[in-house]
Parts: C-alpha cells; sequence; structure tokens
C-alpha cells in the first residue's frame, strides 16, 4: 500500500495546490484567471491526476469517493484509512505551502457559502452525488483509467464548479474543503463540506447499482470503459 497512499498523497496534494492556488492566484492577480479558469484548473488538474496515478491507486483523491468505493464494495475497507490519511496530507501540505507563498490571502480558496448553508449543503449533497455516479459508470473497480475515465470525470468536475461554484464552492470533496479551512481558520461553515459530499456520493452507489449491470456494485463488476 505504501504506492497507493504515496499517489493519493501525491493526487490530492496536486489537486489542492492548483484548485485552491488558483483561487488565490485569481485574488493577488485582481482577477486575472476569473471563474471559467478556476473550474477548468480544478477540471484539468483532476484529469491529469487520474492519467498519473489511475493504474497505481485509482487517484480517488478524495474521501468521499473512497468511502463510496468501500461502500459499493469495489475497494478494500481495510485500505481506508490509509488513502483518507494520504488525501487529508496532501491537502494539508498543499494548503500549507500556498500559506507560505501568500501569507496575506484571507481564506486560501476555503469553500464558503454565498447564500445559506441549507442551499449550499443540498447544493454539494446533488453535485457529488452526480459526480460519484460518473466515476462509477466510467471506472472498473476502485480504478479510474484511462482517456475516456480521465476527460469524463475531469469534465464533470469542471463543469459542475462552472455552473455552481459562485453559489456553493462547488468542493464534493472534504479534503479540498477543510485543508484550507484548518490552515485559514475559517472552519465556520466547515461541516457543510465534510458531511454533504460523503452523503451525496454514498447515494450514487444504490443509484449505480440500479442503472448498471447487475453485480455491477458487489464487488463483481466487469471491466468498463477505464479498463
Amino acid at each position: 500500500m505504501k504506492r497507493q497512499r504515496l499517489a493519493e498523497f501525491l493526487g490530492t496534494f496536486a489537486l489542492v495546490f492548483a484548485g485552491t492556488g488558483a483561487i488565490v492566484i485569481n485574488g493577488a492577480s485582481h482577477g486575472a484567471i476569473g471563474h471559467a479558469g478556476i473550474a477548468l484548473t480544478f477540471g484539468l488538474v483532476v484529469m491529469a491526476m487520474i492519467h498519473t496515478f489511475g493504474d497505481v491507486s485509482g487517484a480517488h483523491l478524495n474521501p468521499a469517493v473512497t468511502l463510496a468505493f468501500a461502500v459499493a464494495r469495489r475497494f478494500a475497507w481495510r485500505d481506508v484509512p490509509g488513502y483518507l490519511g494520504a488525501q487529508m496530507g496532501g491537502a494539508l501540505a498543499a494548503s500549507i505551502l500556498l500559506n507560505g507563498l501568500y501569507p496575506h490571502d484571507a481564506t486560501l480558496g476555503a469553500t464558503l457559502p454565498a447564500g445559506s448553508e441549507m442551499q449550499s449543503f443540498v447544493l454539494e449533497l446533488v453535485l457529488t452525488a452526480m459526480l460519484m455516479l460518473t466515476i462509477l459508470s466510467v471506472s472498473t473497480g476502485a480504478k479510474e483509467k484511462g482517456i475516456t475515465a480521465g476527460i469524463t470525470i475531469g469534465g464533470v468536475v469542471a463543469l459542475e464548479a462552472m455552473f455552481a461554484g459562485p453559489a456553493c464552492g462547488a468542493s464534493m470533496n472534504p479534503a479540498r474543503s477543510l485543508a484550507p479551512a484548518l490552515i485559514s481558520g475559517h472552519t465556520e461553515h466547515l461541516w457543510i463540506y465534510l458531511v454533504a459530499p460523503v452523503l451525496g456520493a454514498l447515494v450514487a452507489v444504490p443509484l449505480c447499482s440500479q442503472l448498471q449491470a447487475k453485480g455491477c456494485c458487489d464487488g463483481q463488476c466487469g471491466p468498463g470503459p477505464s479498463a
């Protein structure tokens, strides 16, 4: 598991460093990147990390994804703690580095609701359910590898960040939200981004089992588009 944990650490580091880094640099450069650029950055870095680490660890990069794979019996529960620790460690390392580079940034790209907490909670739940349903549909077991999987999953991340980012931050990832919140001290709404993505990812599991071939979410799923 050492290689897999290192891949998850590095992949999640890259996701948080590039994604939240785009938010931080956009603020420091007076909007040079723009909202569309930030959304594309998140989608592109996810796609790149799937191609880089998909055949090593599955490139989960997200505690909610790892937990959903385990519930779907596509990933061993004994390996969950190691993955979660690596993902959280990679995210925290990225936020610490960004804080060192931009010490005057107030939030370090933390996800914060623009409206009510309930609005953001529902949005995060639905967004993550959509993302996880896509991941389950284009992956084989707990692996996400290949042109189809990388482009599709990265595209969904960019799409959801593009339209929902201004409302809720479009986190869909507890590690991505936890790290900048802890390092910047903006933890007042953190519970939304820890709970809603996990619930949304878990909702996707029974939906996928109803949509895909029998045995898809009981550990017997055969080769799919990402094989």
